[in-house]
């Protein structure tokens, strides 16, 4: 069992105070056929209310792989975990079938790299407020170049395909980390349209170009690379915000996005 590492930091740790503070964020919006989404992964005062614009939208599912970067470094490069996750909220079982379709690939199993990360933690609360009975597939990359990140999104896409799975990839990342905000902006757009585009190869071309800080890239290009291969064509912006939005101070901001793929 994979125990909350950041409740009560990043999101409420008892199970009324959570629930109400999703019950403010999510709110009733048009379903959109989500097949991959991007999603940040700040604390819930930051940045819930842009992730509840995408989860807000998302159709009911029999699995979400949820992608994200390894803060920590712990583990394995690229690294799914098959233990049950609890939250507040109770708890969501992985997709252990999906999991064994990706043995032998460039994604190991090791529950380090998921002992102490937040990124994908604090996506399951949304998922659990939202919806009942589903299953999980939680994927760590500390290795984020791009032929890392296309051959992760290239075996997620034939796995899924192969089990027919009913399934949303979910990337986790924040956008620019402490620029002033006029800074932020501008570099988060220039990475925006080459996301919305699904064009990976531009996508590493902007974040080396303009030393770009977003944290989760390689999560977006391989979200990218599986949804395309299950025939998403498009990505939509849902929601741009950042940290001084909320805090007032524009000195330093984190740059939040809510994106998705269909």
């Amino acid at each position: 069992m994979r125990s909350p590492a950041v409740a009560g930091q990043f999101y409420p740790g008892s199970s009324a105070a959570l629930k109400h503070q999703l019950e403010e964020m999510l709110h009733v919006a048009q379903e959109l056929p989500v097949l991959g989404a991007v999603v940040p992964h700040a604390g819930y005062v930051y940045s819930g209310p842009v992730a509840s614009e995408v989860y807000s939208r998302l159709p009911r599912r029999d699995v979400f792989v949820l992608l994200g970067p390894n803060h920590h470094g712990l583990g394995a490069p690229v690294a799914i975990s098959r233990d049950s996750w609890r939250t507040p909220l109770g708890v969501v079982e992985p997709d252990l079938e999906l999991a064994d379709a990706l043995a032998g690939t460039i994604i190991d199993h090791d529950e380090a790299a998921h002992r102490h990360e937040h990124s994908i933690e604090v996506q399951i609360p949304f998922l659990q407020a939202r919806f009942e009975g589903f299953k999980i597939l939680p994927l760590a990359m500390g290795l984020q170049d791009e032929e890392t990140a296309i051959e992760v999104g290239e075996e997620l896409g034939r796995a899924i395909s192969r089990l027919s799975r009913n399934c949303t990839i979910i990337a986790s990342s924040d956008f620019t980390h402490y620029e002033p905000q006029e800074v932020a902006r501008k570099v988060d757009a220039l990475l925006i349209e080459a996301i919305l585009n699904m064009d990976v190869h531009e996508l590493y071309a902007r974040v080396y170009r303009h030393n770009a800080t977003a944290c989760g890239y390689g999560p977006i290009a391989a979200t990218i690379t599986a949804a395309a291969s299950l025939g998403a064509t498009s990505g939509k912006l849902l929601r741009y915000a950042t940290s001084g939005d909320v805090t007032r101070d524009y000195g330093q901001v984190v740059g939040y996005g809510a994106i998705a793929f269909t």
